[in-house]
């Protein structure tokens, strides 16, 4: 089964025509045929049944519907669990598992472009690959260690000539791994080069981009980076479990199991999900607090008086409402308000992770992205929507949360010469007379 066994589930009658739906899944095109003709790449042979031996004998008896239910189910709750032991771990660990996850994606997907297109073996493909997926992390991660480690990296001599530096190595390193490519262009295959030298760029912007900004999330405060995930779970789940129980009305031709009922059951539940959610994380400093190194131990801290943002407020209830259920105010954290922005997005446009990833395996005619987790496929296909879903709370952070960082203006503050730091000094000094908060010297 492929793209027909997917998060939203569907209808029993479509079972009948699975076969149907897998031979044809968009139809042969004329530029599908161009491209066999020109690249020489047949479609991948379908992936075997990866399933382990011991739940391929204990689910024996089962239909092949229900025994996927089951694989995937157990094999969801194995990555729940393994979701809570990484963030009881910290967020230094958190972050070399979305580094791990994002090399592991750029690997599937370079992958497919390799095996596509692989009988003409373009020279240096994949290690240009690789080395643009060096170059560019080079690049975002030197980015945060200046942001966040701005006192060890001052402290160290040789940190603060690359801090320095940073952007102009990062360009000669991308510069070299580009004059490689144009090297190793050969003749009759130019096209099919720089087909697969954009293949190479989508990627990193897709993959590399999106993990960088899980990061950012992630040293906002570990509510910020576990609610938004959680939520695109859960509307995973949910959705999928609408749909195998309930669903009966198609949603979208890329995904024929993905129904209406799983996509409208998934949105409540999700939003319910991320208000409890919410409201279990707001009362923990170590979720809600932003994450700063300390000079002094040489490690990440997660201490701090709480934003308003998880103080309890009581808030008036609508008019309609309260004549329903009675109650006139309700005392909630203002983050759960935020919760519901961030659940509603999982929820509607989320998926929409999901729908282009099922149309980019539907162009290549292949059944997932990898075979690494059975009944789910590659990593891939479990962070389709992950990476949609960061963007949107960078974005929303950085629109409607953040605000200017003092303790980060002061450390950028120390770092200038001291006449500038005098020259500001004065300035700030100016402008809080003028403002009247500060005494004029010359009166006292």
């Amino acid at each position: 089964m492929s793209e027909l066994r997917q998060r939203l589930g569907g209808a029993p009658e479509a079972e009948e025509k699975e076969s149907e739906s897998e031979n044809k899944l968009d139809g042969e095109t004329a530029s599908d045929s161009e491209c066999k003709s020109e690249f020489g790449g047949a479609p991948p042979a379908p992936t075997s049944d990866d399933t382990p031996e011991v739940l391929n004998r204990a689910l024996s008896n089962l239909s092949s519907r229900w025994k996927n239910w089951w694989v995937r189910g157990i094999l969801t709750l194995a990555m729940i669990a393994f979701f809570f032991i990484i963030i009881y771990l910290g967020p230094m660990v958190l972050m070399m598992i979305v580094m791990c996850v994002q090399i592991k994606c750029f690997q599937e997907i370079i992958t497919i472009g390799y095996n596509v297109y692989r009988s003409y073996e373009l020279p240096w493909f994949r290690t240009l690959s690789w080395y643009f997926l060096l170059c560019v992390n080079y690049f975002f991660y030197g980015e945060t260690v200046t942001d966040y480690f701005f006192t060890l990296v001052q402290r160290e001599e040789p940190l603060r000539i690359l801090s320095k530096y940073h952007r102009f190595i990062s360009f000669a390193l991308y510069l070299t791994g580009f004059c490689m490519f144009v090297l190793s262009l050969v003749k009759k295959h130019y096209r099919l080069q720089f087909y697969m030298f954009g293949w190479t760029h989508v990627t990193l912007l897709i993959v590399v981009t999106q993990s960088h900004l899980i990061i950012h999330n992630l040293f906002d405060g570990m509510i910020w980076f576990i609610v938004p995930i959680s939520c695109v779970i859960c509307n995973d789940i949910m959705a999928y479990m609408f749909g195998f129980f309930f669903g009966r009305t198609p949603l979208i031709k890329l995904s024929p199991k993905k129904t209406w009922e799983g996509f409208i059951g998934g949105f409540f539940a999700t939003v319910l999900f991320g208000l409890l959610l919410s409201y279990l994380m707001s009362g923990y400093r170590c979720f809600t607090c932003p994450v700063e190194f300390n000079n002094d131990s040489n490690s990440f801290t997660v201490d701090c008086e709480p934003s308003e943002l998880f103080q309890l407020q009581e808030y008036n209830i609508p008019l309609v409402i309260q004549s329903v259920i009675r109650w006139k105010t309700v005392r909630m954290y203002p983050f759960q308000i935020h919760s519901i922005a961030l659940s509603t997005f999982a929820s509607l446009i989320g998926p929409f992770g999901g729908f282009f990833a099922s149309g980019f395996k539907r162009a290549f005619k292949i059944k997932d992205f990898a075979n690494t987790i059975p009944g789910h496929g590659g990593i891939m296909d479990r962070f389709d929507c992950q990476y949609l879903m960061a963007t949107f709370v960078n974005v929303y952070i950085a629109s409607f949360i953040r605000g200017p960082n003092p303790s980060k203006l002061i450390q950028q503050l120390l770092a200038l010469r001291p006449d500038q730091q005098v020259h500001i000094f004065n300035t700030l000094k100016a402008h809080l007379v003028d403002k009247g908060m500060l005494a004029n010297s010359e009166d006292a």
